[in-house]
Order: C-alpha cells, then structure tokens, then sequence
C-alpha cells in the first residue's frame, strides 16, 4: 500500500507498556495508546483548511481562550517542533480538536498532539505537501484531505494515518497543487460530499528551459467525491485548447491556481482566482477572478485584471522576450464579505490593487490601489489578506500593511515595517494574515512575528523566529523567514512555522512554534 505507518501499533503498545516501568521522558515522542485523537465539536477548537471557513477570511472571533489585545501580553511559546530534513517550510497547519495536521516538503504528513507534540502518526505522500490539510467528518469517519506537488489528491484517516483513497486529478507532467481543498455538502445529489480542488503549475519555472516547449498547462477546478475519489466535475479555467501556435510553441496556457477557492453556499457558487498566461496568446482567464458553478462547474463569469500578462522565469533572464508582461496574477484566494447589507467577493491582486466584485454578475463595486504605482512588476499583494467585519488587511512587498474600509474600499490606516537590523536583506510582509479579535497577526521575511491593533495599525507585540530553538521533539531547529505560510489562532493557540525560502531567497528553517495564553 502506498501509506506508510510511523511505526506499527504492535511496537506502539510496546512502548505504551515500557512506560509504566520507566520515567516519561520530556520530549515529544510517540503518542501513548491512551492520547486519541478527539476531534470535538465540528465548529470548535478548529481550524482546517486555508482560511478557517469557506470564505477565506482568516479571521477567529471565538470567545473561548481568546487572543485580543488585553490577553496578548500573556502569549508564550508552548512548546517548538523540529521537522527532520527539511531546510524550507512550505506547510501551513490545520487544528481539529486534540490534534494538529501539518505537511512537509518531502511529502511527510504529521499528526501532532496538541499539548505535547506527541507523533499520533506521520504519513508518507509521493511528493512535498504544502496545501493545508482540511478535517471533514464523512459518514461518520473523519478524514484528512490535502494535495501534493504531483498533483495526487489524498484522503487519510484522521485517527490512524491510513490511506483511504488516491487520485491523480492532473496529468499534465507541471502540474502541482498547492491550494488548499475546501469541502462542500451538496443535498439531493448522488454524490453530496465534495472536496473542491484547485490544479496549479510548475510550468513558469520550465518555461525558462531552452529546450522546453512552452507552454501547455492549463489550470482547473476538480470537484472529487469526498467518499471515494472519484471526480464529479473537473473545469478548465482556459476554455480554449491548447494548440501549436508556431514551431514548437503551444498556447493558450496558465491561469493557474496557487489557492485555495472560496465557497459560497448561499449562490451554490465558488470563486477562484489565476495565474498569469506562460504563453501567446494571453487568455482573458489569466490574472482573473472566476466564479463558477457549484453544482457542474460551468463558468458564471471571468473579470481579468490585468490583460496580456505572460510571464515565465525567462523572464528574470538575458534571455527575456519582448511580450513579457509585469507578473501581476493572483496568488491569493478571494475573500467572502458583508457590508451595507450585502455579501460581495474582495481580492488583492500583485500589481497592488484590491477590488470588490459582486457576486452574481462580478461587476466591480471598487477597487483601491494600495501602491502609487500599479502597472510594474507584480509582488505587492501576494500571498494572501484577512478580512473581519469592518476591513480587509493586506501585507504588501514593500513593507507595508494596509487597511481598507470595506463598505467602500477607502483606505482606513497604513502601516510600515521595514525589516529588522541585520535582516535588511529580507524585505516584505506579503505572508498570509490572520487575524483574532482585534489583533491582527503578521509574519515576515525579516524573521519577525507581528501583532497589530486592527483599529490603529499600532505595533503591540512581536517575537523574533529567526533563530535556534530547543525542541520538544529533540530535532535540531531553526525559524528564519516567514512567506507564503499563514499563521492559525484558534482557542487559545497561535500555531506558527518559520523558515520559508521560497522565492526571494528567504532565510531557510525547519520549525514548527505552537504559542498559548498563560
């Protein structure tokens, strides 16, 4: 089989045994027999998937053990987890009751007990994980979800680790998922368990390859039968087919998917946003946003925001071509909001610019550009805003946060961060926000976790990551930068990864920081 225990229960129930007749060690180690996994209540102590909810918005307002403002000052780290091998961590955690689930670069899945880092189990993928797993309970079975950068689709038992299905949902040799599932329940269907999958690429980087012949990938949206695997729908998100536009060169290609899509019940809609084009012709569902139809996936309607995007790595080199266009594609999900009673879709593209859309039509309600200067090279918005019930927040490349009104899309407060001394090399606050309460949370590529005041902007805490930890698990560790992985609060725990390489040469790491209110 292609799952692969820890360690077999028989050896568990061993060392179960071996410690009524020695000392407990402090370190983490093999859970014990007794330490199941309690997943709770399915809307308490969790938060699965990318944004926490379908809506993508990143925001915890639970009363119990709540992190605000007066209770920061008593947030310490708990305890720190050093994950083996790895030099960059890509995965961003999930918490279900008693557990944390979180991926690695080389494909290791963990389940992680919550208050000792105990290993539950560790599963083995065929390529590095970097979507956040997502917990359902499906016919009275909980299930982990998470994709792989062979773009496999997984489904695992959250209690033992065992595989329960594996599908393949892209065949295309460039295709990854780096984009979180999210689940859907759909009544009166034969099949109403649903796992919603985006389809990326690592096609932009082998479109730099001389003798590759660029490009042909084209992104999509699977709908899986949660139970099984089996695909109930899968979308293009280019319409068009790919063909051979001269000699060696195919097109129309990208419109990839790097997040995760947001859901929205109420329309029996979901919402994607895409990548630039890698080659000519530049379809108009690049730099998109895309509303789809839940039910079979047909296109409700595609709003671009920047057209004749290509882009490839090719481009950083001498040997760029001319069309190359300014990177400014989405690699953030779209966030469901409400204001002046009325539910509508914001997103933040790179080029700077954060638009409302309405949902049936996409019609654009406004848009508020955060940098002065919106047609050079992407990097601004990046890897994902937050939202709450007043503002969107947004990190940006160039240091700042900032906050927008969403009634309106006028700015209400900027923030500027540069990066730390000695860490003048590591500029950017583009990471994924989250926020809890009125404290909004900021990780950066200076190594330095942030909170702000979600009012004023103020600074009013921070903990350098960038450094050595000693680790529960006896694993030699390092924090470094912080990119493209976001940071989860929920019941009185921020969970935290430090160490991202990723694409500006970040200060590489390999832990895993879990922080409580004392």
């Amino acid at each position: 089989m292609q799952n692969k225990f820890h360690i077999s229960i028989r050896l568990r129930f061993l060392l179960a045994l071996l410690t009524i007749f020695f000392a407990p060690v402090t370190s983490a180690a093999l859970c014990e027999l007794a330490n199941s996994f309690d997943p709770g209540s399915s809307d308490a102590n969790t938060w699965s998937g990318w944004g926490g909810t379908h809506s993508n918005n990143r925001f915890n307002k639970a009363s119990n053990n709540p992190i605000n403002s007066q209770s920061l000052s008593k947030l310490t780290l708990k305890w720190a987890y050093g994950f083996e091998d790895v030099r960059s961590v890509i995965g961003n955690p999930a918490l279900q009751g008693n557990r944390i689930f979180i991926g690695d670069e080389n494909g290791k899945v963990y389940s992680l007990d919550r208050e000792s880092a105990c290993e539950d189990w560790i599963f083995s993928a065929d390529n590095g994980v970097r979507t956040t797993p997502l917990l359902e309970q499906i016919n009275d079975r909980w299930l982990l979800f998470f994709g792989d950068r062979s773009a496999n689709v997984y489904a695992v038992d959250a209690i033992t680790g065992q595989q329960v299905w594996k599908v393949k949902v892209e065949q295309h040799q460039a295709a990854i998922i780096t984009g979180a599932p999210q689940y859907i329940q759909l009544d009166n269907e034969s099949a109403p368990h649903r796992i919603i999958i985006p389809v990326s690429s690592s096609e932009e980087g082998l479109g730099a390859v001389p003798a590759y012949a660029c490009c042909s990938f084209q992104g999509s949206v699977v709908s899986l039968d949660a139970s099984n695997g089996d695909i109930v729908w899968k979308t293009s998100t280019i319409q068009e087919a790919v063909r051979e536009t001269i000699e060696g060169k195919f097109g129309p290609s990208g419109a990839a998917i790097w997040s995760a899509p947001t859901i929205d019940l109420e329309l029996n809609q979901l919402y994607v946003t895409t990548g630039d084009a890698y080659s000519a012709p530049a379809d108009s569902a690049t730099d998109a946003v895309i509303a789809m139809d839940l039910l079979n996936g047909n296109i409700l309607w595609t709003r671009q925001g920047t057209p004749d995007d290509i882009w490839t790595v090719i481009c950083m080199t001498p040997n760029a071509f001319p069309e190359c266009g300014p990177d400014q594609d989405f690699g953030s999900p779209g966030i469901l909001v409400s204001a002046n009673n009325q539910a509508f879709l914001v997103a933040g593209q790179k080029s700077g610019i954060v638009r409302a859309y309405e949902r049936a039509s996409g019609n654009i309600l406004w848009q508020t550009a955060l940098v002065e200067n919106t047609t050079e090279f992407g990097g601004k918005i990046v890897w994902g805003g937050a939202s709450d019930e007043q503002k969107s927040y947004w990190g940006m490349g160039n240091n700042e946060i900032n906050a927008v009104k969403l009634s309106d899309g006028s700015m209400q407060w900027s923030r500027s961060i540069p990066p730390v001394e000695g860490m003048e090399a590591h500029p950017g606050l583009e990471g994924p926000l989250t926020i809890s309460h009125d404290v909004l949370f900021s990780g950066s590529w200076d190594g330095m976790l942030r909170a702000l005041s979600t009012n004023t902007g103020e600074l009013l805490w921070e903990y350098n990551t960038a450094r050595p930890f000693d680790t529960i698990n006896n694993t030699p560790a390092n924090g470094g930068s912080m990119g493209a992985v976001g940071q989860v609060v929920e019941d009185g725990l921020l969970l935290v990864t430090s160490g991202y390489i990723g694409v500006k040469n970040g200060v590489q790491g390999n832990v895993l920081l879990v922080f409580e209110i004392k």
